[in-house]
């Protein structure tokens, strides 16, 4: 119910970006970090790598990232944002964050800022998660 309430909220803020909100989730992660190769980029957002080349292709065709050779592995293209994707990103960042604060509406900026960072660790360490054994 939660992520739903989330959804309608958040979702209209990415309704002309390519690949909406998870196109925008790609273009955060290669703001902020360095992701060696396209296949990698796919494991760290849990994309399927057979799809990941249309993302990369759309948000490519529309100016906000690039495809950059790794100059001592010609076969390694490593996915970064343009100047364009970059001034795109910090646009819609700035929309995420009001529509948040609307989704946050009566909660303290500061608990605010502890659920979000609560969600952003618990995301991280399901990534790296392994069932115990016999089950």
């Amino acid at each position: 119910m939660l992520g739903r309430r989330y959804a309608a909220i958040v979702d209209p803020v990415f309704e002309n970006f390519p690949r909406g909100a998870r196109g925008y989730q790609l273009l955060h992660t290669v703001v902020h970090k360095r992701i060696p190769t396209q296949n990698a980029l796919a494991d760290y957002l849990g994309i399927d790598r057979t799809v990941m080349p249309y993302f990369v292709d759309d948000l490519q065709s529309a100016g906000y990232v690039q495809r950059q050779d790794d100059p001592s592995d010609r076969r390694v293209r490593t996915v970064i944002a343009t100047p364009e994707g970059i001034a795109q990103y910090q646009m819609l960042s700035q929309q995420v964050l009001r529509a948040e604060q609307a989704f946050f509406d009566g909660f303290a900026d500061e608990d605010r800022a502890v659920f979000v960072q609560s969600l952003s660790d618990l995301a991280r360490r399901s990534r790296s998660y392994t069932p115990p054994e016999g089950r």
